[in-house]
């Protein structure tokens, strides 16, 4: 697998749980746990920005994308 691959698969992951922690979040009763939850997700959203910017660099300075010129 390359790391590219690895990093998809880590966004997705960090994307579901993201979902999950919002939806935790929306569906409790309990104020600190909703409050957990929304912690949860802001932390999960930075990890999903970085990731996906991990991403975008790894894709953009590939050399098997690059043409050989």
């Amino acid at each position: 697998m390359t790391v590219q691959a690895d990093l998809e698969k880590a966004v997705a992951a960090a994307q579901s749980a993201l979902g999950t922690y919002e939806t935790f979040s929306a569906s409790t009763l309990d104020d600190s746990a909703k409050q957990m939850f929304k912690e949860m997700s802001s932390d999960m959203e930075r990890h999903v920005a970085l990731l996906r910017g991990r991403l975008a660099y790894v894709t953009q300075n590939n050399s098997m994308n690059k043409s050989l010129s």
